[in-house]
């Protein structure tokens, strides 16, 4: 419609609006608020049909010169350096401030003719430049809720009345500040999960291979929650002690938006009936002896861990506390290839109960010059 307005426009459309030829496009706008108010049906009731018309004239001068004045303006602009947001500012003032942007969006609280983001025009020289694309106010924004009489040309969406706002400094920040969603948010990791795993003295001496079945949720292809069992595999080094720690990443349920917690096993060592470690490296046997072997020597078998056995002879005199140590055969040192901590032999002696006079009696003359 307008560029059909354009080919057939009469010559005196600055005069239907009341301004002259040199107006600015800022004019155009103040002359046609001007007599829209003016002209409107609600202030001319006695004669509506002829109010409607010059409405309607008024309408469609104004649509023709806000395009060719536009066209103007980037015509001057075309060949100046331009803004870094390629917006051009215009400050008449600014009590009667006007705002042509995007289609259908004009408001009487701002300043700026602004060109729309995307839309571009190919000049006769090939090159790109940016439209300036210009429309008509809707009636409502001068007359509130009233019925416009132009009905197709203006806005089909409602509004609502709210306190006027400043479209020129929004439109500023949507060109230069940019808005970015991140789709990337750190995800949390979940605390680890310990659980204790039980070894016996042999399994530390020698080594093995332990196995652990373990049940966790798991988030299928789907996105359901089900539940997964799965055999863990820890391989016991010989010479590990209580407390180490073997931890197996990602092994814990998984929950959206959330790291799989670890799984951190913590050795434990299970009660030997013989055998007592003694610090990272030795172990503790006891050796109960009778009171007459601890006096006079004895030879004795000594189990070892892992089933075998060894002979020990002891020539010394056995007293309560006293300790006999084998080199070698306590338990590995990790760090240190082939090394074995020592076995202490911790003897204690047994004492009769009951000793007849003439027992006692005997020993008294047998030992009361050795002290």
């Amino acid at each position: 419609m307008a560029d059909s307005a354009t080919r057939t426009a009469p010559a005196n459309l600055y005069g239907i609006l009341g301004i002259s030829k040199s107006a600015s496009l800022s004019d155009v706008g103040k002359g046609y608020k001007s007599l829209v108010r003016k002209r409107h049906h609600d202030k001319n009731t006695s004669n509506r049909a002829e109010s409607d018309a010059n409405i309607t004239c008024i309408h469609e001068a104004f649509k023709v010169l806000t395009i060719r004045k536009g066209e103007e303006v980037e015509g001057s602009n075309h060949d100046e350096p331009k803004t870094p947001e390629n917006s051009y500012h215009y400050r008449p003032s600014y009590e009667d401030e006007f705002v042509i942007s995007s289609p259908k969006l004009i408001s009487s609280t701002s300043t700026r003719v602004t060109p729309t983001g995307s839309p571009r025009t190919l000049s006769s020289d090939g090159s790109t430049r940016r439209g300036i694309y210009c429309s008509a106010p809707s009636f409502r924004d001068f007359y509130g809720n009233s019925r416009s009489p132009i009905g197709t040309d203006t806005p089909s969406t409602p509004t609502t009345q709210e306190p006027p706002i400043s479209l020129s400094r929004i439109t500023s920040k949507r060109a230069t500040t940019p808005i970015i969603f991140s789709h990337t948010t750190a995800r949390r990791k979940a605390e680890p999960i310990e659980k204790k795993l039980e070894c016996t003295l042999e399994e530390l001496c020698h080594g093995c291979v332990k196995k652990v079945e373990i049940t966790r949720d798991v988030i299928s292809n789907a996105g359901i929650i089900v539940q997964e069992e799965e055999i863990l595999k820890i391989k016991i080094k010989p010479g590990w002690k209580k407390g180490t720690k073997i931890t197996f990443e990602g092994k814990g349920d998984e929950r959206p938006g959330m790291h799989p917690a670890d799984i951190i096993f913590i050795i434990d060592e299970r009660r030997h009936p013989v055998f007592k470690r003694e610090g990272n490296h030795d172990l503790e046997l006891g050796v109960e002896i009778p009171l007459v072997q601890a006096l006079t020597g004895c030879t004795i078998s000594v189990p070892l861990l892992g089933g075998d056995k060894m002979t020990l002879s002891v020539d010394d005199i056995i007293f309560p506390g006293y300790e006999k140590c084998i080199p070698g055969q306590g338990m590995p040192i990790s760090k240190e290839d082939g090394r074995r901590g020592d076995l202490r032999l911790r003897f204690l002696v047994e004492f009769p109960t009951d000793l007849s006079e003439e027992q006692r009696s005997a020993v008294v003359s047998i030992l009361k010059d050795c002290c």
